[in-house]
């Protein structure tokens, strides 16, 4: 069993609205035999992973899985439920799995459903070792590897304050997304999104946290607004710390100047030996060190977010208790088996260590790492209560006293900061602190939330949510608008026409599409930018306010979508289909399907915009989580009228006119007459696009006369259109310049043709390798019969075809035409321009197909600023009666 490919869909899918891994398994010789027919495995399995009773399966019951083993499985399913539960036992609980045969014999497509990529893959790859052990009668370390999983899930996994943070936006519906392997996340899009480091804000200042680390500076601030700080100061090496306690009277604190998380922090000094023996210890954390009194009490940590305390939680230092047998050393080990306990933050508490300072404090109470306590007695293992070293937390935040929280708020407020730790000591946090000789000794920024997510005692308190209230106030999610388009053909221009239209209402538009990313009327990026990486790259971008993107097929079989639900999903149509027989979509059915995926996302307050006359686009109506408009042409299409009837919005032509209506409720927009883009209406496939782009605003709610405004001032240009039917007229000829290049695309085409009175007619075309035989066939049997004379070119798309290939193809198709008299085979795409442009006859028709959008554009305009007699024009120019031509032509190619 072999992975051919594994990816990870990171966003909604084909399978699922959540994360998935897509593996591509190959079960080489061992396709033909189940689980039954291989003696032992079922035993072996159940033994290894006796957890897996759990899974229901098919069954539908406790014990599903096993009962499908019983009867007799393949090994595909085998390693989906084996991956789930691998993953479940590392600490990511997922249960969503799927295993279905591809059209290759052998070839399974199993998907998985994941929380972290790293840990899945690894999971993955596990269980596919595991599975074949069992199946081979090998032996597996199952505990061994599960460790080595749980470690890694440790390591990759975000941490206990992150994922507090990033849960509770969850829960508020704000979109997030992790930025790097570490703790940095982004909430919500565009001009609304926030960021997070663990709990520090984009709003945390680098000052005050610069501040916050310098705790000589943090106590003199402290001091300055009233709040209670010991005593202390800078020392330059041991024997000035000894002075230093000396100076403050003993018992003291010493500790790095800049150091977090309690490392090299000694308290409770009184002995030269012991303050030297604790310089010592905090020289290695840092080189400036600090002395400080200490103050007698428990340790205390309140978390203040914005200006208010939020949680409390006394810290208690590790301790062990004897039993009269055991060393210290075994003591710890076994206060660290503790299965919340880790080497690290993503547990609830860590592992208790016996350190440099740990064996000092032993000391001082006579004992060593080897020395065996008397049953019952308690053993300090340090003296500070971080839960980084060891500590355990108790929540008291119903008992902070009103004016203790108030100097915390002071405190976080000199600082600067707008999420911080404040470090208490007091003997009794429900009295007041200048009462009982209690202190502030350290305001942290990025403070720790795990001891308030679960402490050892006491209830849990919302941290996640109080720090998402701050930074998302009054209900906001940190959305904009999201319009997503995908289909078969008519994507592009539809989504550069809403992103227009929304452009007009005064909003930064990010645009993504097959031309490029465009962020306002700036473009970042050129080429096909269709895909997720590109709609991340907007949907990033701090100044978007509304995004709008073409959503290909590719990207979403490749990775999923870049966004967990859009306001407004577009299908334009599915036709005849394109790219059939790639990642195993091989019918229009499969397609569809996977053009789905963005009417799955959509919210539940949102639009899905379906073509009513394309039977495979209506059928994605019922998979809409929210509201549905439906776009036709002829106002009597039966969807529409059955749509209209249950008071439903739909969009539509009557007199020529765009026209929008919601149950009996209508009004007209506008005359196509005044929509360049459809050359007042003839062009029927522009005319669709303009109804689904008016459909898609329309449903985001801007006002009809904004819509009209963006309606009129879209261009069928080179420059708010390139590629897209643009016409040209070229020393008496008519030139129609077009991405089209599929059959979809090249029948609609044909139909606008159909109006043209040239009498001649002339083709430049190709299309990509990676289209099926049948479909480059196609597309040269409708060319050979509507077209006089064509040339066909390979340039860059061959996709593993070989030289000449596509073209033969085409001939085929070309020679079933019935017009067609003169056919060229032409290598590269400006050749085969040069080649017909040189040849066109004035009165004559010619498709130039723009095989890429920039280059054919770059192109046309260096012929228009070498005044090449070459200018654009509309089409009613373009239906003036031309002269025609019969003359003989010198560059005439008999049909072969």
């Amino acid at each position: 069993m072999e992975f051919r490919k594994v990816l990870a869909l990171r966003g909604p899918n084909y399978w699922a609205n959540f994360p998935v891994l897509e593996a591509w398994v190959d079960l080489g010789e061992w396709k033909d035999h189940s689980s039954e027919m291989i003696p032992g495995f079922n035993e072996r399995l159940m033994s290894w992973l006796p957890t897996m009773i759990e899974h229901r399966c098919s069954v539908g019951e406790r014990g599903g899985f096993f009962e499908r083993l019983r009867r007799g499985t393949y090994q595909a399913h085998i390693l989906e439920h084996v991956c789930l539960e691998l993953q479940s036992l590392a600490g990511t609980e997922v249960g969503f799995g799927r295993a279905r045969e591809t059209s290759e014999e052998g070839v399974y497509k199993v998907a998985i459903e994941y929380t972290e990529e790293t840990l899945a893959r690894a999971c993955l790859e596990k269980a596919r070792e595991l599975v074949m052990a069992a199946w081979l009668d090998q032996p597996f370390d199952v505990a061994a590897e599960v460790q080595r999983l749980k470690e890694l899930a440790y390591d990759s996994c975000l941490g206990p304050s992150t994922a507090a943070i990033v849960d509770a936006a969850v829960a508020r519906g704000i979109p997030y997304r992790r930025l790097n392997t570490g703790s940095l996340v982004v909430l919500g899009h565009g001009h609304k999104q926030r960021r997070i480091l663990a709990a520090e804000t984009d709003r945390t200042g680098a000052i005050a946290e610069s501040i916050a680390q310098d705790k000589d500076l943090t106590r003199a601030l402290l001091s300055s607004v009233g709040v209670p700080v010991p005593e202390g100061r800078p020392v330059k090496d041991a024997e000035d710390a000894w002075e230093a306690a000396q100076e403050i009277d003993a018992p003291v604190v010493v500790k790095p100047q800049f150091g977090n998380h309690g490392r090299g922090v000694a308290t409770n000094l009184t002995t030269r030996e012991q303050v030297i023996a604790g310089f010592e210890a905090a020289i290695k954390e840092g080189k400036d060190i600090i002395v400080e009194k200490f103050a007698p009490g428990a340790d205390h940590r309140l978390l203040v977010v914005g200006n208010k305390v939020i949680a409390a939680a006394r810290r208690d230092p590790p301790t062990v208790v004897g039993d009269g047998k055991s060393t210290v050393a075994q003591l710890v080990a076994e206060v660290n088996k503790d299965p919340r306990r880790s080497d690290g933050h993503g547990t609830v508490m860590s592992f208790v260590k016996l350190d440099t300072i740990a064996c000092a404090v032993l000391a001082d109470q006579g004992l060593s790492p080897d020395a065996i306590p008397a049953a019952g007695q308690p053993v300090l293992i340090r003296r500070n209560a971080n839960l980084s070293t060891g500590g355990t937390a108790i929540d008291v935040t119903d008992e902070v006293h009103p004016t203790v929280a108030e100097q915390a708020v002071d405190a976080a407020r000199v600082i600067g900061l707008d999420i911080a730790g404040v470090d208490i000591i007091c003997q009794d946090i429900r009295q007041p602190l200048n009462e009982q000789g209690g202190i502030v000794c350290e305001v942290n920024a990025g403070p720790g939330l795990r001891m308030h997510l679960q402490p050892a005692a006491g209830q849990p308190k919302p941290v996640g949510e109080k720090i998402v209230d701050l930074m998302f106030p009054n209900g906001e999610n940190g959305r904009v608008p999201i319009v997503a388009i995908t289909g078969v053909n008519g994507k592009t221009t539809t989504t550069r026409l809403i992103a227009h239209i929304l452009s007009v209402t005064g909003r930064t538009v990010g645009l993504t599409c097959t031309d490029g990313i465009y962020i306002g009327n700036r473009r970042l990026d050129t080429g096909d930018c269709s895909g997720p990486k590109s709609a991340r790259a907007v949907l990033i971008n701090p100044t978007v306010e509304a995004a709008v993107l073409e959503t290909a097929r590719g990207g979403i079989l490749r990775e999923g979508l870049a966004f967990d639900q859009c306001d407004v999903a577009v299908v334009t149509n599915i036709g005849e289909g394109d790219h059939l027989g790639l990642a195993d979509i091989n019918d229009l059915e499969k397609l569809a399907r996977v053009k789905r995926v963005i009417v799955d996302a959509v919210a539940p307050t949102g639009y899905a915009v379906l073509n009513a006359a394309d039977p495979l686009v209506v059928g994605m109506a019922e998979k809409c989580p929210g509201g549905v408009v439906f776009f036709a042409i002829d106002e009597n299409n039966p969807v529409l009228q059955e749509h209209r009837a249950a008071n439903g919005r739909v969009v539509f032509v009557r007199d020529n006119s765009v026209v929008l209506a919601d149950g009996l409720s209508e009004f007209s927009l506008l005359s196509l007459e005044r929509i360049p883009l459809t050359h007042g209406g003839r062009v029927s496939f522009q005319v669709e696009n303009v109804l689904s782009a008016s459909a898609a605003v329309w449903a985001l709610g801007v006002p009809a006369e904004q819509i009209r405004a963006g309606l009129e001032s879209f261009h069928a240009s080179v420059g708010k259109s390139p590629g897209r039917f643009n016409l040209f007229s070229f020393n008496g000829a008519t030139i129609i310049v077009d991405y089209g290049h599929n059959p979809s695309s090249l029948l609609a085409l044909m139909d606008v043709i159909q109006q043209f009175p040239h009498q001649h007619r002339f083709a430049v075309y190709s299309a990509a390798g990676d289209r099926r035989d049948v479909d480059l066939i196609r597309q040269g049997e409708i060319l050979g019969e509507h077209f006089d004379r064509v040339i066909v070119y390979e340039d860059h798309y061959l996709r593993g075809r070989q030289p000449g290939e596509i073209s033969a193809r085409f001939r085929e198709g070309l020679e079933k035409g019935k017009r067609v008299k003169e056919i060229q085979e032409i290598t590269g795409w400006k050749i085969a321009c040069e080649k017909a442009l040189a040849n066109v006859r004035p009165g004559e028709l010619m498709l130039l197909q723009a095989d890429v959008v920039d280059e054919t554009v770059d192109y046309l305009k260096s012929l228009v600023a070498a005044d090449m007699a070459i200018r654009q024009i509309d089409l009613q120019e373009a239906l003036a009666q031309p002269k025609p031509s019969d003359t003989p032509h010198s560059s005439r190619v008999p049909l072969k």
